[in-house]
C-alpha cells in the first residue's frame, strides 16, 4: 500500500471514530448481549444500523442476507455470524471497476450541490489528483452565483496547476460551459471539471440551467463521456441522501463525492447512499488537503469503521 493511501486510512479510521462509537459499538454490544440468535436479537441489530445512518432499505438487505446465511450454515451463536455482518455491510458499498471511466477518457464532468458542501473544494482537488496521475485538465467555474467561488476555484487552479475559464460574477454559467467547451477542444484537454452552482431550493430554476448546460455540451462535444457527480456534505446524514435523491430530479447522477467524513457520526450515511440511491460513492473526503481527497474504497472504509488493521498492511493493488 502506498504511503498516500495508508496515510489516507489512518485518517479515515481517526475521521470514523464518532460513527464507529455510533455504529460499532452498538452492534458489539448486540453480539455480546446475547446468547442465541432470536428474533430480538435482529430487531435490536436493525434499530443500531438504522440509528447509524445505514438506511432502511440497506438495512433490510443487510439482515435479510444474515438470515439466510445464519439458516445456511446452522449457526447458533450471535457471535459466529459478525464476519457474516460485516462482509453484508462491505458488499453494500461495492462500487464496480467501471465508475473511474471517465479518468481514461475525453471526459466532461459536472460537479453538483448544494453550497457549504465542499463542492469547489472538491472540484479543486478532483483537478489536482487527475493532474497528477498525468491528465490534462480545465476548470470550468460556471458557480457564477455565489461570489466567492471564481476566487476559491481559482487559488485551487493554481494550487492544483490547471487552467480555468471563468465568467464574471452574475454570468451565465451556460456561457462559460460554452467558453470551457470551446477551449477544451482547441486544447485537445483530457478532463474538463465544472463547478456549476448549488441552489436546490430554486429547483425550477436549477433544472432550466443544467438542461441548457446539457444541451450545450451536447452540441458542442458530441460522444464526450459524460459524468454528473454531485457532491454531499457527510455530517448531514439523512439530509444529504434527501439532497441526492433531489439532486437526482434534475441531474442524471453517476456519481458520488462525499465529503467531510472526519468527525461526524454518521458515517454510515455512505452505504445508504449507495443502497438507496444505486449511485456509487466514488471519492470520500476527510480533510483539507488534496490528499485528503481519494477513491472510495469499500474494502478500506469497512476496515477503517470496524477497526480492522489489515488493511495497513496489504497492498489494495488499486493504484492511485
Amino acid at each position: 500500500m502506498s504511503e498516500e493511501k495508508k496515510g489516507f486510512f489512518a485518517r479515515l479510521k481517526e475521521g470514523l471514530t464518532k460513527t464507529r462509537n455510533n455504529i460499532v459499538h452498538g452492534i458489539d454490544s448486540v453480539f455480546s448481549g446475547f446468547s442465541n440468535i432470536d428474533e430480538e436479537f435482529y430487531e435490536e441489530l436493525e434499530e443500531i444500523l438504522i440509528m447509524g445512518d445505514i438506511g432502511v432499505n440497506a438495512t433490510q438487505e443487510i439482515l435479510e442476507k444474515l438470515r439466510g446465511q445464519v439458516k445456511e450454515h446452522h449457526i447458533k451463536e450471535p457471535e459466529a455470524c459478525k464476519e457474516f455482518l460485516i462482509q453484508n455491510i462491505r458488499e453494500q458499498m461495492e462500487v464496480g471497476d467501471t465508475a473511474y471511466e471517465f479518468e481514461h477518457k475525453q471526459s466532461v464532468v459536472l460537479v453538483i450541490g448544494v453550497n457549504g458542501v465542499g463542492k469547489t473544494t472538491s472540484v479543486g482537488k478532483l483537478a489536482g489528483k487527475l493532474k497528477s496521475q498525468g491528465r490534462k485538465v480545465l476548470l470550468a467555474a460556471a458557480d457564477t452565483f455565489r461570489a466567492a467561488a471564481g476566487e476559491q476555484l481559482t487559488e485551487w487552479a493554481h494550487r492544483a496547476g490547471v487552467d480555468m475559464i471563468g465568467g464574471k460574477e452574475g454570468a451565465d454559467p451556460a456561457s462559460v460551459i460554452y467558453d470551457a467547451v470551446t477551449a477544451a477542444k482547441a486544447r485537445n484537454v483530457d478532463v474538463l471539471l465544472c463547478d456549476t452552482a448549488g441552489r436546490l431550493h430554486n429547483k425550477k430554476n436549477l433544472m432550466e440551467e443544467l438542461k441548457k448546460i446539457n444541451r450545450i455540451i451536447d452540441k458542442e462535444f458530441p460522444g464526450v463521456h459524460r459524468e454528473n457527480l454531485v457532491v454531499l456534505d457527510g455530517t448531514t446524514g439523512q439530509n444529504a441522501l434527501q439532497q441526492a435523491k433531489e439532486f437526482g430530479e434534475v441531474a442524471d447522477l453517476t456519481g458520488i463525492i462525499l465529503t467531510k467524513m472526519d468527525g461526524t457520526a454518521k458515517g454510515g450515511i455512505a452505504v445508504a447512499i449507495q443502497s438507496e440511491l444505486k449511485i456509487p460513492v466514488k471519492y470520500i473526503g476527510v480533510g483539507e488537503t488534496i490528499e485528503d481527497l481519494q477513491k472510495f474504497d469499500a474494502q478500506a472504509f469497512v476496515d477503517a469503521l470496524f477497526d480492522v488493521n489489515k488493511a495497513e498492511t496489504e497492498d489494495d493493488g488499486e493504484d492511485s
